[in-house]
C-alpha cells in the first residue's frame, strides 16, 4: 500500500492535511494518516467566485471572507451559514456549493488562532515548489543526485533563513 511508505519513513502525528478537493487524497488522509482534511481556502474561493458572475466576484469573495475572520469555529460556522442563506435566493448553485464544502473549508478554524494564517491554504507551498521547478529547469541536466540535493537544499535553506518559509509552510 502506498500509504505504508510514508508511515514506514516515520511520518507520525499528522493532524491536518491541506489540499484541493481531490477524492483520492481525502480518502488516503482518512484511511492512512487518520488526520483531518482541509480544503485549501484559496482554491475553494477560486471555484466559488466562478458562480458569482463577473460583476459579483469581489462582493461574494468579501462576503464569504467574513466567515474566515471569526474568533472561533462556532462563530465561523454561524457566519458561513448566514452568508449561504443570504446568497441562496440569487445564486442557488453557489449557496449549495457552500453547504457542501462547509466542514472542509472551515476545518482550520478548530486550530489555535495563531496557526490559522499558516494552515488555511497550500499556496505558499505551491509557490515554493514552483521556485524549485524554475531553478532546476534552468540547470536542465544534473550530473548526479547530490547536485540536485545541493541546489534544492540551498533554496530551502535560503527560504528558511530569509523568514519566507517555516515548517508550517507560511
Amino acid at each position: 500500500m502506498a500509504g505504508g511508505y510514508w508511515l514506514g519513513c516515520g511520518l507520525r502525528g499528522v493532524k491536518l492535511v491541506i489540499s484541493d478537493a481531490h477524492e483520492g487524497i481525502k480518502a488516503a488522509v482518512s484511511k492512512v494518516l487518520r488526520a483531518s482534511w482541509q480544503r485549501c481556502r484559496v482554491h475553494f474561493m477560486r471555484n466559488v467566485v466562478a458562480h458569482a458572475g463577473r460583476n459579483g466576484r469581489r462582493v461574494v469573495a468579501a462576503f464569504i471572507g467574513t466567515a474566515f475572520v471569526q474568533e472561533d469555529a462556532d462563530a465561523a460556522t454561524v457566519q458561513w451559514r448566514q452568508v449561504a442563506d443570504q446568497l441562496r435566493p440569487k445564486v442557488p448553485k453557489l449557496a449549495a456549493l457552500m453547504d457542501e464544502a462547509e466542514a472542509d473549508v472551515l476545518a482550520f478554524m478548530s486550530f489555535p488562532k495563531d496557526h490559522r494564517a499558516k494552515i488555511h491554504s497550500i499556496n505558499p507551498l505551491e509557490r515554493l515548489n514552483g521556485e524549485i521547478k524554475r531553478r532546476t529547469d534552468v540547470v536542465g541536466i544534473f550530473p548526479n543526485e547530490d547536485a540536485i540535493t545541493r541546489l534544492v537544499g540551498a533554496l530551502l535553506l535560503n527560504r528558511m533563513t530569509s523568514g519566507r518559509f517555516s515548517a508550517a509552510a507560511t
